[in-house]
Formats: C-alpha cells, sequence, structure tokens
C-alpha cells in the first residue's frame, strides 16, 4: 500500500506556483482577461459604499434641511437633478460590473473544464511511459484516484476558489485603500478585527489542512481497497471470506471518516467564527464612529486631520465597508479548505506525472526487409513479411541489417527486483530459431521473471541477452516487443467487438487475417456460434464468454501479430481439459517455425519441448529434453512421476 504523502512545509507555493504556471502555459490570455474582469466587477461591487456617502450627504441631508424650510415637495426638487445623475452613474457601474461577471463566469467555465482536460491527457500520456515496475508496486485504485479525487480538486480551486481568491483579493485592498481615505480611527477598529480574524483562521486551519490532505489521501487508499475487492469477488465469495473483508473495510473507511470528520469538523467551524467576529467589527465600527460623531472629534484620514467631525454619509457609507471587507475575509478563509485539498490533489498529480519513464536508449529498429536467395538484405518501404533489425553504428557512419530469426541467449544473467535480493542467479540458456523451451519449478523460482526480462519489462542487473546476436538494450523497446507475442494465464480483452481485440495485436489487420488468425488459434468455431459473430461486443473483460474462449481470443491477438517468438506463461492453466485441448492445439499451430518459451504447470504440455530447464530459486539446477531428464531420474523426474509437486 502506497505510504501517507504529506505536503512538506514551504512546498504549498511551489506546488500552486507549479499549478498556475501549468495553467497558463494552456490559458495565458484568458486568465489575464479573467483577472481584469474579476477587478471591474469588485470595484464596481465596492462603488456603492461611495454611493452611499454622496447620497447621505449631497442629497438626503441636504434635501431633508431644505424640506424643512420650504416643503417636503420642494426639498426634493433641490436634490432630484444630483439624485438622477447618481443613479444613472450607478446603473452604468453595476451594468459594467454585470457584464464583466458574466464574462469571467463563461471563461473560468471554459478554463476550468479545458484544463482539466489537458491535466487527464497529460496524466494518460505519462501513464503509457511508465515501466512495468510502477504498476506492480501501486494499487489501480490509487492510480484512479488521481484521475478522480485529486482532478476534482483541483477543478474546486479553479472554478470557485481561484475566481472568489481574486474577487476577495481585490476587494480587500480596493475597501482598505477607501477605509483610510475616509477615516483611520475607524479603520484602526476594523483591522484589530481583523487580527482577530487571522489568529481564528490560522488556528482553525491549520488543524483542518492537515486533515484534509489526509483525507485525499485516506481516499486514495479506500478505492484502492474498494477495486482490489471487486476484482476478488469470486476467490472472496469461494472462501468465505465477506466477514473478514468487510472488516478489512471498517477499518480503511474508519481511517477515512475519521479524516474527513476532523477536515470538515474544523472546517464548518471557521465561516461561523468568521461571520460572527464580523458581527462585533460592525456594532464597534457603529459604536466608535457615533462616539467621533457626538464628541466632536475632528476626522483623520491619509490626508492628515479633517477640518470637521466625521459626517453621517461618511459613517454609513464606512459601515457598509467594514461589513464588505469582514465578508471577504471571510470568503477567503473559506476558500482555505478548498486550496488545502487542491494543493494535497496537486502534489499528488505531479508526483506522478514526475515519475521517471521507462528509459530507452535503444537504437536499433525492426524493419520490414528484402532478403534475396545470397541472405542479402535491403530495407523495404512496404510489408513484405520478413523483418530484420536496422543496426547503425555510430563510430563507423555505417548501418548494417541482421534477419529477425528469433535467436535469444541469456549469459550469465542476474537480477533482482531490489537490488538487495536477487531473484535469478547466473541464468544462462539459448533458444534458436524454431526451438521450443520450456520451464518447470516452483512458485517463485523465477520462471515468469526470465521472460519478464526478454519483454525487457524489467534490465538486468548484470550478464546479458542477445537477440539474434544483438544486445537487448541497444535494441528500441517497441521494436523488441512488436517482434514478441506473449499468451498470458490472466486474458485481457477490451470494450468492443470480437474483431477489434483480434486486431489488438496488429491494428491494420484486415477482417480477411483476423479470421485466418482466429481459425489458427481454434477461436473461428465459437466465434461463428455466437449471435453476431465477429461483431459480438464485449464487455467487462469479456465477461459474457468463458475463460477458454477468451483464452483463445488473446491466441488469436497474438497469430494475428505473426510474431517470430512466443512466451506463453501458465497460458492452459486455468481451463477445462476439453478446452485445454482445442486451446493447445492453436497454440501447437501458432508455435510452427517460430521460438517459444513455454511456462507450464501441466508437464504433458511440454514434452515436446526442445529443451526443458527446471528452475529452483532463481537458478537453473536441469536442462535437457523430456527423455533426457527422465533418464537423469533428477527432480524433473520426480515432477514427472508425481513424486515430488510443484508448489
Amino acid at each position: 500500500m502506497k505510504r501517507r504523502m504529506e505536503i512538506p512545509k514551504g512546498s504549498a507555493f511551489k506546488i500552486l506556483r507549479r499549478l498556475f504556471a501549468y495553467m497558463g502555459h494552456y490559458y495565458k490570455w484568458e486568465l489575464l482577461l479573467v483577472v481584469v474582469c474579476i477587478a471591474v466587477t469588485a470595484v464596481a461591487g465596492i462603488s456603492s459604499s461611495i454611493f452611499l456617502e454622496i447620497l447621505v450627504d449631497d442629497v438626503i441631508t441636504p434635501g431633508v434641511e431644505y424640506g424643512k424650510i420650504y416643503g417636503t415637495a420642494a426639498g426634493f426638487e433641490h436634490v432630484a437633478d444630483t439624485l438622477y445623475m447618481l443613479a444613472g452613474i450607478m446603473a452604468g457601474i453595476y451594468a459594467l460590473g454585470i457584464l464583466c461577471s458574466f464574462v469571467y463566469t463563461r471563461l473560468m467555465a471554459l478554463i476550468t473544464q479545458g484544463f482539466l482536460k489537458h491535466v487527464r491527457v497529460d496524466m494518460f500520456d505519462k501513464m503509457q511511459t511508465l515501466p512495468v515496475k510502477y504498476f506492480d508496486t501501486h494499487t489501480h485504485g490509487d492510480i484512479m484516484s488521481y484521475y478522480t479525487n485529486d482532478v476534482d480538486a483541483l477543478r474546486q480551486l479553479i472554478s470557485q476558489s481561484v475566481p472568489q481568491g481574486l474577487f476577495s483579493f481585490v476587494s480587500i485592498v480596493t475597501l482598505l485603500v477607501s477605509m483610510l481615505i475616509s477615516s483611520i480611527y475607524l479603520t484602526l477598529v476594523v483591522l484589530g478585527g481583523v487580527a482577530l480574524m487571522v489568529v481564528v483562521t490560522k488556528i482553525v486551519g491549520s488543524k483542518s489542512a492537515r486533515y484534509f490532505v489526509r483525507q485525499q489521501n485516506s481516499m486514495g487508499r479506500a478505492e484502492g481497497f474498494v477495486e482490489e475487492m471487486i476484482n476478488g469477488q469470486k476467490v472472496i465469495k469461494v472462501f468465505c471470506h465477506e466477514e473478514a473483508s468487510k472488516a478489512d473495510f471498517a477499518k480503511v473507511n474508519d481511517e477515512l471518516f475519521r479524516d474527513c470528520d476532523k477536515a470538515n469538523g474544523y472546517g464548518n467551524i471557521l465561516m461561523p467564527a468568521i461571520m460572527n467576529l464580523g458581527h462585533v467589527v460592525f456594532v464597534a465600527v457603529a459604536i466608535v464612529g457615533g462616539a467621533l460623531v457626538l464628541t466632536g472629534v475632528h476626522n483623520l484620514t491619509l490626508t492628515g486631520i479633517a477640518a470637521s467631525v466625521i459626517t453621517m454619509g461618511a459613517i454609513v457609507s464606512f459601515l457598509n465597508m467594514s461589513r464588505q471587507f469582514t465578508l471577504n475575509i471571510g470568503q477567503v478563509s473559506m476558500q482555505i479548505n478548498a486550496v488545502v485539498m487542491a494543493i494535497a490533489g496537486a502534489g499528488r498529480i505531479f508526483e506522478f506525472l514526475d515519475n521517471e519513464p521507462e528509459v530507452d536508449n535503444g537504437y536499433v529498429e525492426l524493419v520490414n526487409a528484402n532478403i534475396d536467395e545470397d541472405g542479402n538484405i535491403t530495407e523495404s518501404e512496404t510489408r513484405t513479411g520478413k523483418w530484420a533489425w536496422r543496426h547503425p553504428h555510430k563510430a563507423e557512419g555505417t548501418v548494417t541489417y541482421t534477419e529477425l530469426k528469433g535467436d535469444i541467449r541469456l549469459f550469465d544473467v542476474d537480477f533482482g527486483y531490489v537490488p538487495e535480493k536477487l531473484v535469478l542467479h547466473d541464468v544462462t540458456l539459448y533458444a534458436k530459431p524454431g526451438q521450443k523451451i520450456a520451464f518447470v519449478g516452483a512458485t517463485g523460482a523465477g520462471k515468469t521473471t526470465i521472460t519478464n526480462l526478454i519483454n525487457r519489462f524489467y534490465d538486468i542487473e548484470d550478464g546479458k541477452i542477445r537477440y539474434d546476436g544483438i544486445n537487448i538494450n541497444k535494441i528500441k523497446k517497441a521494436d523488441l516487443r512488436r517482434s514478441l507475442g506473449m499468451v498470458l494465464q490472466d486474458t485481457n480483452l477490451f470494450t468492443g467487438s470480437i474483431m477489434d481485440n483480434i486486431r489488438y495485436g496488429k491494428l491494420d489487420a484486415t477482417d480477411e487475417e483476423c479470421v485466418e488468425a482466429a481459425k489458427l488459434a481454434g477461436a473461428h468455431d465459437f466465434i461463428t456460434r455466437l449471435p453476431e459473430g465477429y461483431d459480438t461486443m464485449l464487455t467487462g473483460d469479456g465477461s459474457n464468454l468463458s475463460q477458454g474462449q477468451k483464452q483463445l481470443l488473446s491466441i488469436a491477438r497474438v497469430a494475428v501479430a505473426d510474431p517470430p517468438v512466443l512466451i506463453l506463461d501458465e497460458a492452459t492453466s486455468s481451463i477445462d481439459t476439453r478446452t485445454e485441448y482445442l486451446v493447445q492445439k492453436g497454440m501447437d499451430a501458432l508455435m510452427e517455425g517460430r521460438t517459444v518459451f513455454v511456462i507450464a504447470h501441466r508437464l504433458s504440455t511440454i514434452q515436446n519441448s526442445d529443451a526443458i530447464m527446471v528452475l529452483d530459486h532463481g537458478r537453473i539446477i536441469e536442462r535437457g529434453s523430456h527423455d533426457e531428464l527422465i533418464a537423469k531420474r533428477g527432480q524433473y523426474y520426480q515432477l514427472y512421476t508425481g513424486a515430488f509437486e510443484l508448489e
């Protein structure tokens, strides 16, 4: 299980900086326009406070005083022009704010979904470059969590927290300047309350942030566990392991619950606390402002001590600004949890994207070739049915061609999945073109490991592996694997038609080639009996087919690729005897004329092998043909006669 990832101190800013640079790579100008629109919208909203001061001091107060002398109607007429002008100006400002708000919300929807699409594409592209080792050491559910939970955390950040945070920042700066211009005394009251808000936010926010990071990781582990249980449902039911599985899930789920409960518990405390402190600040401003008016203290602003006391309009305006100020502080504090979750999600995504891709220093390529009667090889631009290794020699500036025959040899190979623990020791063997080499041994003896090394799913620690005389480290991995076909015990079929699944082995294969491959594999008969034949749709990894039928399709998939080398890893171990006969018949046809490596527990399937390698704890302890090994009366003899059983 993957270790819990905590965000190291000081790295949150780096993650956010990288995230915004990542966004800017795709949407630089759109983001700049969003910033401008948000700034205009924020300023338009704040202008209402200035409007209130002018309305009270220049319209309402003069109108009331004039009305006391000449009557209410006359008082209204006295200030009507000013009132209409103010209303027109404010209508224009608010209209501009509404327009900018519409523009930036539409743009943020485009940026959010577009950016997440790019993130998913980049992750999927990265996934295709990762070595098999990565998938052997990470649960599939945890990997899926990158695409779901972590990407969704980014969605909340980009669509909500970023615009809200920017809006609040512009509003806070503008309001602070406006308040200082209006009254430094009242501004100090507001800043005192804000200081208390910051303290509360720091205390509560730091606790919730810690648990939101844990929540993100716990969710990945929970999804990994569920995915594992779904894949293993048959095993769970066979061994009546339901109660134990529920108990194990309860532990994982309880951990997720505790992290979510504490994260959201602290998170839900924050906003009410900030809002109530905002109410206290509002009341304090009203009291201090009233006291300033009643005591006749001259107002203090950025320009110095005013010649008169603070006006009623200024107090009304300031109360509105203080309310907006604390509300924006509260909005910023409420985004902390979403930002923390996004940082955790982005950190996990960047950790995934920063994984080292599969190293490939190969330069020898597989090419279509023309081979004349004298064995001379030339490269062909069209498919010829013959292949050769194109081997450039940089020092001499020449290129040589070697016919692809399927000659594979291992010399003194040592290997360990971890450097300190070798699982193969001094393995030497050869497989000449057209030979069938079988591996026999207990589980963990190293049989599958050898085939993984031939494919270069893993690279050897010491020794050499040569393919047609060429060190496989010099061959490009894609070309190397194109020359190899694998039929595994666990079949993997994909959503699509049967024809599509067979064509998976050779994407440009014609329907006729796929049908011929199915006939060669012995799959044609059962396919034609299906209601839609080759157009039958497969879902859920071929759940509508039997295990034997799926295995026949996997053989057909290899057959259409027509590789010179085959690797058969326990290909018949999970099917019944009758189906095994059909599968074995298909494999025999497929193996004809090819170099074949076979791993099998059923020794009856490998008696006709050219050489049988008996492995024990990563070493070849016996080798020879079936008859030779029987004559030696060693471990193979004991396995064959039942005196010793494979574990």
